[in-house]
């Protein structure tokens, strides 16, 4: 998947970025952006290109987690706060009893691709085996047509968007009264990095990661909502018309209606070409 050669370099975990903004008010803003470690990158990205055109705003991007980012957003410390999660009920009801209520904005859509070791025969995996490696019912991969080897589990650690929604969307299957967890043996990494650099390494390893993150030297599995389903491998394609089974929304939130500098980026972020285009350039699905 190609990128543009002026997106490179933006695996910082935290960047500052001068950008501007077309504003009578010759004093320099700021705009406090954090959270998702999966729309740190897009994120980056999108501050970066902004500054060609709005040279009086300073953007500072951070990335943590999603959990790390709404927290933020609840307790009145950062002005938007990306997700790759929606925020939960109870989130809400902490951010309301400090005063604060989130709103929400779609900035993009994403699919979760899982992935392993090139030197690993298995292509195909229905979503029942998926939530079934991961939780620990099988173990090996000869119990899905592969070599006699020990599955290797990778996972994002528990404040990541990608981890919750992985567990509840397919190791739960979307059932909201099932409890399975991931197996206790399951490693969890920092970074949708970390889970690319040991999947490229351990041939029994299987991790998933954003689509964007996902470089063309591993492997991606297709998957099948259930057994004698099509096997279905991810792409802007395949999340536009629904026939990848695990595709979510990616998330900007802000404390009440956003005003000011904050409303003119998001504006920026939702309706330009120039935006979405980044977002195609990255891997992640425009949602113009």
């Amino acid at each position: 998947m190609k990128k543009r050669p002026l997106l490179t370099g933006l695996l910082l975990a935290l960047v500052v970025v001068c950008v501007s903004c077309s504003s009578p008010d010759p004093s320099e803003q700021t705009l406090e952006n954090k959270g998702s470690d999966t729309i740190v990158n897009l994120a980056l990205a999108w501050a970066e290109f902004y500054q060609l055109e709005y040279p009086d705003v300073r953007i500072s991007v951070t990335g943590g987690g999603s959990g790390t980012g709404i927290a933020a957003l609840i307790n009145d410390t950062v002005d938007i706060a990306n997700a790759s999660r929606q925020i939960k009920i109870e989130e809400i009801e902490k951010a309301q009893s400090n005063g604060i209520d989130p709103i929400e904005f779609v900035i993009a859509r994403d699919a979760i691709a899982v992935i392993v070791n090139p030197e690993n025969p298995v292509s195909e995996l229905t979503l029942q085996q998926i939530s079934d490696i991961y939780s620990g019912k099988i173990t090996n991969w000869n119990q899905v047509g592969g070599d006699d080897r020990p599955i290797v589990r990778l996972s994002r650690e528990t404040n990541s968007g990608t981890h919750v929604y992985f567990l509840e969307n397919v190791l739960r299957l979307g059932d909201k009264k099932s409890k399975t967890l991931f197996s206790r043996n399951t490693l969890l990494l920092p970074s949708s990095e970390g889970i690319i650099v040991e999947v490229r390494q351990n041939p029994n390893a299987i991790g998933y990661d954003g689509l964007g993150y996902v470089p063309s030297d591993l492997k991606m599995i297709g998957i099948a909502v259930e057994a004698g389903g099509e096997y279905v491998l991810p792409s802007i394609e395949t999340v536009n018309d629904a026939t990848y089974p695990i595709a979510r929304d990616l998330y900007m939130y802000t404390a009440g209606e956003p005003t000011g500098i904050v409303k003119i980026y998001l504006e920026w972020i939702i309706t330009s070409d120039e935006a979405q285009g980044i977002v195609g350039d990255l891997g992640f699905v425009p949602i113009k």
